[in-house]
């Protein structure tokens, strides 16, 4: 049997040797060459960049299964943003010329990486246009419905989401101050749409929560 375009995929990358990398470490920093392609095989991992005014803003976090930098590597240009474990995590590299070779000649590896790209690029969107529009509370819960699609999955009291999200991290995927999270979070925990599980979130009501989303407002 012939195997998928992922499953090429991951044997590609799960032929080289494994590296783990601490929570809070930073794997790709901006201005340096970019030489391997990483798969994540396990965690979750940010792309972000800072502001002169030390403001972080996080563009995209990748969850296992995903590869990353892509641009980078297509491009043949160094690193924009800062690359940081959210959590232990755990990537197999390849260098960008195998890589590139690799998906050359699989040309169903390639579509795959396209359509996994796309939809990334269009959560990014999606997101920018839910920072952009409503107020702090709608922003927050807009946000929270995105992590619930890419990340979450089905628990006894909702939808659970494994990426242990702080409220700055939510901070940063918005543009806006921790503190105005922490209200917001708070409101929606009063509400009793949202409860936590350890550090991690779950989603009791997800139609509810849509309501105080910029979809609902």
């Amino acid at each position: 049997m012939e195997k998928g375009a992922f499953q090429k995929l991951e044997d590609f990358f799960s032929k080289n040797k494994k590296i783990s990398y601490k929570k809070g470490e930073t794997i790709i920093r901006p201005d340096e060459p970019v030489y391997n392609i990483y798969y994540l095989s396990k965690g979750y991992t940010r792309l972000y960049s800072i502001s002169k005014n030390a403001q972080e803003l996080t563009f995209i976090i990748y969850k296992p299964e995903d590869f990353f930098p892509l641009i980078p590597a297509v491009n043949k240009t160094t690193a924009s943003y800062y690359t940081e474990a959210m959590t232990p995590v755990e990537v197999y590299p390849v260098s960008k010329d195998e890589f590139m070779k690799f998906i050359t000649q699989n040309s169903d590896v390639l579509l795959e990486i396209t359509k996994r790209t796309l939809t990334r690029f269009s959560g990014v969107l999606t997101r920018m246009e839910y920072a952009m529009f409503g107020n702090a509370g709608s922003k927050v819960a807009s946000i929270i419905l995105i992590c619930v699609d890419r990340f979450g999955v089905k628990h006894p009291l909702g939808i659970f989401i494994p990426v242990p999200l702080t409220h700055q991290d939510i901070a940063n995927l918005l543009g806006i101050a921790r503190e105005t999270v922490s209200i917001e979070m708070k409101k929606l925990e009063n509400l009793d749409l949202i409860d936590y599980q350890g550090k991690n979130m779950i989603v009791k009501s997800v139609d509810k929560l849509k309501e105080h989303s910029v979809i609902g407002a």
